[in-house]
Order: structure tokens, then sequence, then C-alpha cells
């Protein structure tokens, strides 16, 4: 696919973008940012196609150029501390099940690495093997970040919903 073919551009975002940003929530638990990182991630995209010529996987480029956005925006010491002018008066998203709400607070209590690596196993149902590509990793690390991240989700989940 010749990512500077505009009908196959348009194609694949529309076709795409609703999924991206839903793993892009899973990943940082927030809406705004969400879509912030989607959209990055699609220019990113873009460029990236327009640099290359031609990309085999647009799928496949654009879900690791998202975690490894995700990723990257986490070390960033300006992201650890956020201020606001004002405090909003209400919650801006959609409400959610109590469970959906304790899973995506003990989600955004794990590193990057395991948040991505559960998002890309059991959200985007990737194989270990596909996983490991994505992420540039040894399936043992992707195995290892999964277990880990599990066993933390499993502790808090038991302590939340009790």
């Amino acid at each position: 696919m010749r990512i500077d073919d505009d009908a196959a551009l348009h194609a694949f975002v529309e076709g795409r973008r609703t999924a991206l940003f839903r793993s892009a929530y899973l990943l940082c638990g927030d809406r705004h940012e969400a879509e912030d990182l989607v959209q990055t991630t699609l220019v990113k995209v873009v460029l990236g196609g327009r640099r290359h010529g031609r990309l085999d996987n647009i799928e496949a480029y654009a879900r690791k150029t998202l975690v490894n956005t995700f990723i990257a925006a986490r070390r960033r010491f300006w992201r650890r501390e956020q201020s606001y002018g004002e405090l909003p008066d209400r919650a801006d998203h959609v409400p959610d099940t109590e469970t959906g709400l304790a899973v995506r607070a003990a989600l955004a209590r794990l590193t990057p690495r395991q948040r991505a690596v559960l998002v890309l196993r059991y959200w985007e149902d990737l194989s270990v093997e596909a996983t490991a590509e994505t992420l540039g990793m040894r399936e043992n690390t992707v195995k290892s970040h999964a277990a880990r991240g599990l066993a933390a989700l499993r502790a808090e989940m038991a302590e939340e919903l009790v």
C-alpha cells in the first residue's frame, strides 16, 4: 500500500482510527491524551510512509508507532506533573461501570511497558511473537511483562472489588 495515495490513506484512517483510539485510551487512561496520541501517531505514519515510500504493513507500523510514542511520552520529565488554570466542575467522560473504572485505574498503575504488552496481547489480541516484534523486545520479555502485569492487575482488582 502506498501511503502517499490519498484514497488509501483516507481509507486507513477511517477504518482504524477508532481502534487506535481504543488502544491509546487503554494505554494512557485519558480521553484527551488518547486523542492526542492517535493524532501524533497518524502524523508519524504519514510522514514515515512518505520518507520510506512504501509500507508493507501499515497496520503494524501504526500500532508500533502508537506504542512507541506512548512510551516515549512517559519518559519525559514534564509529563509527570500537569497544572490547570481552573479545576473542572464535573468529569468530562462518559460514565462507566465500576469494573471498567477499576481495571483502567489498575492499568494506569502499571509500568508503561507492562501496560503496552497487556494492551497489545489482550486488547489487540496479538500473539506473543507479534507483540515482541511490535515492541522490539524478545518473546520471553513479553511473557515476563505479561505475567507480572497480570499478577499486578489481579492483586489490584482483588483489593478494589472486595
